[in-house]
């Protein structure tokens, strides 16, 4: 099947306006055309009928009948031939083809008026009228020649005209329009290459006012979101990473020691128990994070006791407190605190600020679950050295770490997903420099 021709905007464009521009002059040239030739038919009418006035006035009329004051001119000009007629009797006439005598014969007893003959002469026919009663008739001719001459000039001038207009339209048309539109080649090109390579570039076009600045506010709006989609599975793989990979190691260092050397039973179980546990943590991270894309996105209205969220989360870092000393202290009111988002993803939120605490704490970890208004109140302290006052923000950054961190373990991730997680739902983390141990506070709307 053959494919259907497909051409460019630019040759769109200029096939366009060539073809309006080509019917304008086409319309245009035809028009003159016509107003010319009117004009030319015109003015051999009003020089026929001078001519006959000006024969007529020569004439004389003599008992009521019409007399030559001149004999018949045989040597006239065929240019400029006159009839007279007395009556109907032909009384001079000029040395012309027999066909145009018998034209002029024919307006002889007729009323004023005038024909065109052999599209070569026209003729004028005035009455003479003596006392009121007409005696003759003169007839007065002019060459269309000149006048037919004048129409095949123009004519061929407006053609030519025309056509040399057109070439220059097409020529300065095709010119503009590329240079119209190469701003839009380059910044197609550019955007292409930008998505490729650097999704940060913008084309900067500032507020729109034409189709150019909107043409570039709209493809700065396509790499931001671009560049957004990018950067959410960048952070989507590093947060995945970050909250796969302690269960994952524990699995790992379980299987290790269960399979060094031969155990008891009991052993044999405590090992798949440990790694049981992990692989049920990993899937509670993995559907935590699916629910924050659903509740991101709208899909999801799940409501949950926060109390419940918070438990599970003190509960998944007490063998890390255990093993450092740490006292876990737990706070919640004796009625269910219902709040808008799942009890897993709650506990991805807390889980967070819960491990970031056991890490610095020197002895204690408090978790205090309140309402205020209309959220839900998680507070998470610690005795540990707490956050300076220039890092309140910072620290919530992807891949930043506070100045307490030392060399301990951590990627720098888990407060900024807590953060990310939270404001998914319509909530906010936030820390404070107080001097008196670490303090984070997560903001949860209620159902």
């Amino acid at each position: 099947m053959r494919r259907p021709l497909r051409l460019g905007v630019r040759t769109r464009l200029l096939l366009a306006v060539v073809g309006v521009v080509s019917v304008a002059l086409v319309i245009g040239v035809a028009a003159f055309n016509l107003f010319l030739g009117q004009r030319l038919s015109d003015s051999a009418v009003s020089l026929a009928r001078a001519q006959a006035a000006a024969e007529r006035s020569s004439l004389e009329v003599s008992g009521g009948t019409v007399v030559s004051p001149e004999s018949p001119d045989e040597g006239a000009a065929v240019g400029s031939p006159f009839w007279v007629f007395a009556g109907t009797t032909n009384v001079e006439k000029p040395r012309v083809p027999a066909s145009w005598t018998t034209a002029a014969a024919s307006l002889a007893d007729g009323p004023e008026r005038t024909i065109r003959v052999e599209e070569s002469v026209r003729l004028y026919a005035l009455p003479v009228v003596d006392g009121g009663k007409r005696v003759g008739t003169v007839v007065a001719g002019v060459s269309l020649a000149p006048y037919d001459e004048t129409a095949t000039i123009a004519f061929v001038g407006s053609v030519l005209l025309a056509v040399g207009l057109l070439a220059a339209v097409t020529v300065l048309t095709h010119w503009i329009l590329g240079k119209a539109l190469l701003p839009v080649s380059r910044m197609t090109e550019d955007a292409a290459a930008w998505s490729d390579h650097d999704l940060d570039r913008r084309f900067d076009q500032g507020e729109p006012y034409d189709e150019l600045t909107r043409l570039a506010a709209t493809l700065d709006a396509l790499l931001e979101r671009l560049a957004a989609s990018l950067r959410h599975e960048q952070r989507l793989t590093a947060e995945l990473s970050h909250e796969l990979r302690t269960p994952l190691a524990k699995i790992a260092a379980e299987s290790e020691i269960a399979l060094r050397r031969e155990r008891t039973n009991e052993a044999y179980r405590e090992s798949l128990e440990a790694v049981s546990r992990n692989a049920e943590q990993m899937t509670r991270t993995v559907e935590a994070l699916v629910s924050a894309a659903r509740q991101g996105a709208g899909l999801s209205r799940t409501t949950s006791d926060a109390r419940t969220g918070v438990r599970a989360s003190v509960e998944s870092v007490r063998e890390e407190a255990t093993a450092a000393g740490i006292e876990l202290l737990l706070s919640v009111p004796p009625s269910p605190v219902e709040v808008a988002i799942e009890a897993d993803l709650l506990e991805r939120i807390v889980h967070p600020l819960l491990d970031n605490a056991v890490r610095y704490g020197r002895s204690w970890v408090s978790v205090e679950v309140t309402v205020s208004g209309t959220t839900a109140v998680v507070d998470v302290r610690d005795d540990g050295v707490g956050v300076g006052v220039d890092e309140t923000e910072v620290v919530f950054e992807p891949g930043v770490r506070g100045s307490a961190a030392g060399d301990t373990r951590g990627a720098g991730l888990g407060l900024a997903l807590a953060r990310r997680l939270a404001e998914t739902v319509g909530g906010e983390i936030a820390t404070g420099a107080n001097g008196s141990g670490g303090h984070f506070t997560a903001r949860l709307p209620l159902a």
